[in-house]
């Protein structure tokens, strides 16, 4: 079954991952802003959980794909790893998280680079964690990108992924559902002066096969287990993955 493609441009030609990583270079000057305005800090909470759960694993090599500008990386500090290597196909973005790290002045343990999650440029066997945050609805070919995570990881390592889910409880569906269609598109829009950035967004989500069609997947392409962590009444979710 062909998955369902969504672009940011729709009516423009260009690859998925063409538009994508335009996209996020346009929008990147004001994605932290917008991130955690939009998300009204929640999303804070969830890299959080999503760290946590990976503790008893000890992890000391770590890859954070569709890095961004690198608060996912950041926060996998916690864990007191030796290395966290952070990719994303967009530039922009890379650009604006390096500054931030060096700001922070981690550039000693977290190295960002510009990389493609479905190409990643790293040896099988390479790391003993990964994290993904809502990065892996914007994948070009899914599969093609979680056999990539699959690929780098070590045998029993774990990847967790963050992503929008689609609540179904009374009355956060609807609340949801109103706010992703008309709030977050409009101040998006205001803000980043990319209109397509945020209407994208919710299209997205609804194109994605969260909940147990996406741990199917996962165990598809070879991951031995897949578990389901809802968080906030299930506007997002926090799969963990086995190797």
């Amino acid at each position: 079954m062909p998955e369902n493609i969504v672009k940011p441009y729709a009516n423009e030609s260009g690859s998925k991952k063409e538009q994508v990583a335009t996209m996020f270079n346009n929008i990147a000057p004001k994605y932290d802003f917008l991130n955690h305005v939009l998300s009204m800090g929640i999303d804070v909470l969830w890299r959080k959980k999503a760290v946590r759960l990976l503790k008893s694993g000890n992890p000391k090599m770590m890859l954070d794909i569709a890095t961004g500008t690198g608060d996912f990386a950041i926060e996998c500090l916690k864990l007191n790893p030796d290395k966290v290597i952070g990719v994303d196909i967009s530039k922009g973005m890379v650009e604006v998280g390096i500054e931030k790290i060096k700001t922070k002045k981690l550039d000693n343990k977290i190295e960002l680079k510009v990389a493609d999650s479905e190409h990643l440029p790293f040896p099988d066997n390479t790391f003993d964690a990964i994290t993904v945050g809502f990065g892996v609805r914007n994948f070009e070919n899914l599969k093609q990108g979680l056999s990539e995570m699959l690929r780098v990881l070590k045998p029993d390592a774990t990847v967790a992924v963050l992503e929008f889910s689609k609540p179904t409880a009374f009355p956060i569906k609807q609340l949801y559902n109103f706010y992703f269609k008309y709030i977050l598109p409009t101040i998006g829009k205001m803000v980043s002066k990319d209109s397509s950035a945020y209407t994208y967004l919710p299209e997205s989500v609804n194109a994605f096969p969260d909940g147990e069609k996406f741990a199917a997947i996962l165990k598809e392409v070879g991951f031995k287990s897949a578990s389901i962590n809802k968080v906030s009444f299930g506007i997002a979710t926090i799969y963990l993955a086995k190797k």
